[in-house]
């Protein structure tokens, strides 16, 4: 008889030895993938279940023009959390790349074979959004990275595809202007990313999220000192070739991260993610390497911190 699945979150991990950082969530949207009975955790809830987890920071990342505005407000303390557990979270604000399709009203069939609709936030012209994302990084001290952004090519055609290397372009350049940490999306995209980056010149911080790549590009990566994180994909057990990806990496360029609600590693896979759950996914990468797991989450703690600087809420 099969196991029942839980229909909550995954069960709490031990403690992690050495606290690490989740470089990558989305707060507001963990509560719309819960079944109706299963009442949502609050923010600060969040951050006491991932803090016992040994998850002592978050990076929010809001990759559409609601959830940026909802993570600038979160973030200046408008919302009424405790000073302690504003401490624990920083923020990353973009517009997604599929963001930037709809923005630019530039939709056509992709791969995945969806059609997408237009929300009322869309009709902001995508410059005009991009535009709206840097005047709340340069206002808000703990936005410390513009992203996610990058390259979708799974869910956009060739018109899509031109509106999100627009994008894409405008992001690094923000980046670059504010000194902030950039988090890339790569989904189907490698090598154009890698063209794009070439190009345009990586911001001196550069973040592959949920790193999907090979060991080739893996190495490619390291070779130019951007950072590879990883999320629950890397548990999954037909995922090898990422596996050898996370061999190929440099300990002092490894991050981790959950992307929650989405992605949540093994073997509670189907249930919903948050951020205490990267816990889970640095043991498995512990394993993976071969190395002690205190080394690796000091590894990740010390990476995180040079990427996006104090979490500290004096910061």
């Amino acid at each position: 008889m099969a196991r029942r699945r839980e229909r909550g979150f995954p069960a709490d991990p031990e403690p992690l030895p050495v606290p690490v950082a989740d470089n990558h969530t989305h707060l507001e949207s963990i509560a719309g993938v819960l079944p109706d009975d299963v009442a949502a955790p609050t923010v600060a809830q969040h951050v006491a279940r991932a803090a016992a987890a040994g998850v002592d920071r978050i990076v929010q990342v809001g990759c559409d023009l609601p959830s940026a505005r909802w993570t600038d407000t979160l973030l200046r303390g408008e919302t009424g959390l405790p000073a302690h557990t504003l401490g624990a979270l920083l923020g990353a604000i973009a517009i997604h790349p599929n963001e930037a399709v709809l923005h630019a009203d530039a939709h056509d069939v992709g791969p995945d074979g969806q059609t997408y609709q237009r929300q009322a936030h869309h009709h902001v012209p995508l410059a005009d959004a991009i535009a709206e994302i840097a005047d709340l990084a340069r206002a808000n001290p703990r936005v410390r990275a513009i992203g996610e952004t990058g390259l979708d090519l799974f869910r956009t055609g060739p018109r899509g595809a031109l509106a999100q290397r627009e994008a894409f372009r405008a992001h690094i350049a923000v980046a670059k202007e504010l000194d902030l940490a950039l988090q890339i999306h790569d989904r189907d995209a490698h090598a154009q990313v890698v063209e794009v980056l070439l190009a345009d010149g990586a911001p001196e911080r550069t973040v592959f999220h949920c790193f999907s790549g090979d060991v080739e590009l893996a190495r490619l990566c390291a070779e130019h000192g951007w950072y590879l994180s990883f999320a629950g994909p890397v548990t999954y057990k037909a995922n090898e070739p990422l596996r050898e990806a996370l061999r190929a990496t440099p300990l002092d360029l490894l991050l981790s991260e959950t992307d929650a609600p989405y992605l949540t590693p093994h073997p509670f896979r189907g249930q919903p993610n948050a951020p205490y759950a990267v816990a889970h996914t640095v043991r498995l990468m512990a394993d993976v390497l071969g190395r002690p797991l205190d080394e690796v989450c000091a590894a990740i703690g010390a990476n995180s911190q040079a990427v996006y600087g104090p979490w500290s809420a004096a910061a």
